[in-house]
């Protein structure tokens, strides 16, 4: 249905896709994933071109739609976007912004249109709003609006660009059920989404997306429960990091007791636990691994979960492998590394 190949997208100041490649199949429920300001959004509107590639090619079905002879509006026919601000026709009422599309670009019969949408205004729980306008409607309804709009031009493609994150939190929830009874039809959905047990109840395939591509690519099951990268890890499990690299025996160990200090502030952290991460790091650096190794180079990784309050100290580094659990600390050993919890 969908193929993607090296597909870059590079701004003046930025480039937040550098190479993204995915194969994206009929029926497909895709959830897209990842931190703000990598590239989820821009990758929807490169595939729909309302974004030009800077390189790369994309393929629906057989068309090429980053050849420049690709007729990208009759693609487009074939594809509906859901966008945060749900831009609807303030002049026409709900029945008329639905019924415009089919009309104008189709052809379709007004009456054909006008039945039509108050068949999709009925599956989405509105027809009784048929005749109001955009204005006299919450967020929530506008945005179930916009999913029948979408919807009146039967596309075998509908990209959802973070279709709750403009609403209410009350207002959520009657999106997402109509966005879930869309997942059981059969037609190839992708959702850019921050609402992580939404993304997990709806995708059969969730896109993680960091490093300027999709990170991690894989089902809805193995992404949250049992995720490969250690990116997809923090980010599923909302974990805080601070890494610290120490290269010599004179680094700056007042600098880094700082980062830490400023790492638990911003992170509030409290400051019982707080006390504990800079003592293991200490103990961890000064009394075991610096006299152990001739040549440091260490990397010191403090992960710290918001939702269990609980923090972990990874240590890195080449040399031979200590078994500190003799000396008495409560150290989880593994090859070159020790876990501090």
């Amino acid at each position: 249905m969908i193929r993607i190949e090296h597909l870059k997208k590079e701004y003046e100041n930025v480039t937040p896709l550098v190479d993204v490649n995915a194969e994206i199949h009929d029926g497909d429920v895709i959830s897209v994933i990842g931190p703000s300001g990598t590239g989820k959004s821009t990758l929807l509107r490169c595939i729909n071109r309302l974004e030009k590639p800077t390189s790369g090619r994309i393929w629906i079905g057989e068309d090429e739609i980053t050849d420049p002879k690709c007729d990208i509006s009759r693609i487009r026919q074939r594809m509906g976007m859901v966008f945060q601000s749900f831009n609807l026709f303030g002049h026409l009422t709900v029945i008329e912004n639905i019924m415009l599309a089919p009309v104008t670009l189709k052809g379709v019969d007004r009456q054909k249109a006008y039945d039509r949408g108050m068949e999709l205004l009925k599956m989405v729980g509105l027809a009784e709003k048929a005749m109001n306008y955009p204005d006299e409607l919450s967020g929530g309804q506008k945005q179930r609006i916009a999913i029948a709009r979408t919807l009146a031009m039967d596309p075998e493609i509908i990209l959802f660009d973070e279709p709750t994150s403009a609403l209410d939190p009350t207002m959520v929830g009657e999106v997402q059920a109509v966005i879930m009874d869309l997942a059981g039809t059969g037609k190839t959905m992708m959702i850019v989404t921050h609402e992580m047990s939404f993304a997990r109840a709806i995708s059969n395939r969730v896109f993680y997306m960091d490093e300027g591509g999709i990170y991690e690519d894989g089902s809805a099951e193995q992404v949250f429960s049992h995720p490969r990268g250690v990116n997809t890890r923090r980010f599923i499990r909302h974990l805080k990091v601070l890494e610290l690299n120490i290269e010599s025996r004179n680094f700056d160990f007042l600098g880094m007791a700082g980062q830490i200090d400023t790492y638990c502030y911003r992170n509030h952290i409290a400051h019982a636990l707080c006390s504990r991460i800079q003592l293991l790091f200490e103990e961890t650096v000064e009394r075991l691994l610096l006299p152990a190794l001739e040549i440091p180079r260490i990397q010191a990784v403090c992960e710290y979960s918001e939702e269990r309050k609980r923090a972990v100290w990874t240590f890195r580094y080449g040399g031979p492998r200590l078994d500190v659990t003799e000396q008495g600390d409560r150290l989880l050993c593994g090859k070159n590394r020790q876990d501090l919890v």
